[in-house]
């Protein structure tokens, strides 16, 4: 006696696989765009409370400052977020922006001065700060690890 098998027509809900060009790039586009906007946010504005903090006597807050630091971290947060659809944006962003001119910066450090000379003056006085005091390297390695653990997180799924 032989069986036919009950379920012939019926197929698996196998999702099909999404293409990941057009996350990669939108992900790779706002990387590039955000990280440098965020990193001038955070330099100009930190700046700004780093004069404010020097002055003789503090008497008030610089509002315009604490919100320039605000949107840039919330804007590098963004940056790190958009591994979740694709970790092109925090790799991008981070090693273009943050590891690149931080590495750049220790081993030829005339070669960033003559790139911060470019930015008008306040931009260049706080990204200065930023550069040669470790911090612009320090995010870039933040953007690029969280685009390696999107990375890896999505390899396991």
């Amino acid at each position: 006696m032989s069986y036919s098998e009950p379920y012939t027509a019926y197929q698996p809900a196998v999702a099909e696989p999404r293409g990941r060009a057009v996350p990669r790039l939108f992900s790779g586009i706002l990387g590039l765009v955000l990280t440098p906007v965020a990193l001038g946010l955070l330099s100009y504005g930190g700046l700004r409370e780093q004069q404010n903090e020097l002055a003789a006597v503090v008497t008030h807050r610089d509002a315009p400052a604490i919100a320039l630091l605000a949107g840039g971290a919330i804007l590098l947060l963004v940056v790190a977020a958009l591994g979740a659809w694709s970790s092109t944006g925090p790799l991008l962003g981070g090693l273009v922006w943050g590891v690149l001119p931080g590495v750049v910066g220790l081993a030829m450090p005339e070669w960033d001065l003559r790139l911060l000379r470019a930015l008008p003056f306040d931009l260049m006085s706080g990204a200065s700060i930023w550069l040669f005091s470790g911090g612009l390297i320090a995010a870039g390695f933040l953007l690029v690890g969280t685009g390696l653990a999107a990375t890896l997180v999505r390899r396991r799924r």
